[in-house]
């Protein structure tokens, strides 16, 4: 009984338009490309201070929420990634844009978004407390294993496996720009201050997958190819849609939430592995990439359970789960409230006023954004030409945006190339984009754990969440040679019997 008078304040009018207009803004702020869901966040922040703790945060995880939905909109109608987290997105939703079903390309992923927010968050209502303690068992070797994991997935991503590698080793060759995480030292610059932090990262996404994209329309219109969607197809999927989906949106709820709870990783990653595991699982792995709808599923559920998930560490541990609970935090001591397990005992009805908060948020989602979907289709009934210049205008503001640096500019123009490179000569930017996601990860973790173990392999990687990685490291490297190996031995098989 006590736990639903902690609920009640929940349905207040002014609380639940406060986490309604959380998340439209947060879903309109993701949906445009370089506005992502922390930059919402940290510029609301100051208008939550005069609202009570429960009102303001939920507001606040609404933009979250909502945000990291929102990216999925322009990923899927303009191969636009709103924000990282939907990078992957881009894969199957934009292909099935282009075939006149974007209606349900949106559906998918707002459906996937949904079930994968719900699961999460009844994880997070349940077992804070107990799943908070895995994320400290996270040390140096784990956070290495577990980004050499996520890079193994460039293997399973592209068809053409030397080009995959190629791409990979050139991402994180690009990420070794800037400063070196351990001494400092300036490597790779050529003298230009504006990249000592590296190249910034939402810049170089939206070059790599928007602007590439407008320079191959704009070589197709060049070339008479002026071919236009006509129609965008109902919201709803079918039924063998969501059928077809059902292991991808487990799968991807479950990876999501576990990607979560473990500090520092985000909802980019989690799609990545999500999306490879869902390719790996199926019976045809050769639809990933082509307007699959398990793609999108696996993408959309994975992303959208680390929002809640990410509240794990954050609630009962007073350690951010990513870079937009790392805000929030802010507002948790902006309201004078000490995140950590004593908050359990202080403010309970802050904290179950937060879990449900959490759900409520991720309801007004599923309603915004099935109700928008005909309003966001229209986009693609735009002329290819005025589309063209638009996606531009976009690009150049978001990318400026974020830092108001002009460096950032050359980063998404050079990026745009690179990836209009790729796409021409068969090259996978996914690849790449992984490789830029995880690099930094992967080498910083990899030096300090080696400096702790005085530079002993065999020490640093001893653990077993560590070796656990590399095994499932292993498995993934080798599995293009296994599935390949299963599927020549399949038609082969009748005459070895005859």
């Amino acid at each position: 009984m006590e736990t639903l008078s902690y609920l009640l304040p929940l349905f207040e009018p002014a609380t639940l338009g406060a986490i309604a207009l959380g998340t439209l803004g947060g879903l309109i702020i993701g949906a445009l490309p370089g506005l992502t869901a922390t930059m919402g966040v940290a510029l609301l922040i100051p208008l939550t201070f005069g609202m009570s703790p429960v009102m303001g945060l939920n507001m606040l995880i609404g933009i979250y929420i909502g945000g990291i939905y929102g990216g999925c909109v322009s990923a899927i109608l303009l191969r636009t990634p709103g924000t990282p987290s939907s990078a992957a997105t881009v894969l199957d939703g934009y292909p099935m844009a282009l075939r006149g079903e974007a209606g349900k390309a949106l559906g998918l992923a707002t459906i996937a978004s949904t079930l994968g927010g719900l699961f999460a968050a009844v994880v997070l209502a349940t077992l804070a407390p107990q799943l908070a303690g895995i994320a400290l068992k996270f040390g140096a070797a784990e956070y290495f294993a577990l980004a050499f994991f996520g890079l193994t997935i460039i293997a399973s991503l592209s068809g053409d496996i030397l080009k995959g590698v190629i791409a990979g080793m050139l991402g994180i060759l690009i990420s070794c720009v800037g400063a070196d995480p351990i001494t400092g030292m300036l490597r790779y610059t050529f003298g230009v201050s504006g990249f000592a932090s590296g190249f910034a990262f939402t810049p170089a996404l939206i070059g790599l997958f928007a602007l590439s994209e407008v320079f191959t329309q704009l070589e197709r219109l060049g070339a008479g190819d002026g071919a236009q969607v006509q129609k965008v197809g109902g919201r709803w999927p079918a039924w063998a849609d969501l059928r077809e989906s059902r292991g991808a949106l487990v799968r991807g709820s479950i990876i999501g939430t576990l990607i979560g709870i473990v500090p520092g990783t985000g909802s980019g990653t989690a799609s990545w592995i999500a999306y490879n595991e869902a390719r790996r699982a199926s019976k045809t792995p050769e639809k990933f990439g082509t307007g699959h709808a398990p793609g999108i599923c696996a993408t959309e559920s994975a992303n959208n359970a680390v929002c809640a998930a990410a509240l794990i560490p954050l609630l009962a541990l007073g350690v951010p789960g990513d870079v937009v609970t790392a805000v929030l935090m802010g507002g948790l001591m902006i309201q004078g409230l000490a995140p950590g397990p004593m908050l359990f005992q202080t403010n309970p009805d802050v904290v179950v006023g937060i879990f449900g908060g959490t759900f409520l948020a991720t309801i007004f989602m599923f309603l915004f954004g099935m109700a928008l979907i005909p309003v966001f289709s229209r986009i693609l009934m735009i002329p290819r030409h005025i589309l063209a210049v638009a996606i531009i205008v976009f690009c150049f503001i978001g990318a400026y945006a974020i830092n108001l640096n002009p460096v950032d500019l050359y980063t998404m123009v050079g990026f745009g190339v690179l990836g209009w490179g790729m796409h021409k000569f068969g090259f996978s930017q996914a690849a790449l984009c992984i490789a830029l996601i995880l690099g930094p990860m992967l080498e910083s973790n990899l030096r300090r754990g080696l400096l702790q173990a005085g530079d002993d392999l065999v020490t640093f990687l001893s653990g077993p969440i560590a070796l656990l990685f590399l095994g499932l490291s292993l498995l993934s490297l080798l599995w293009p040679w296994i599935a390949a190996r299963r599927a020549a031995g399949k038609p082969s098989s009748p005459h070895q019997n005859g």
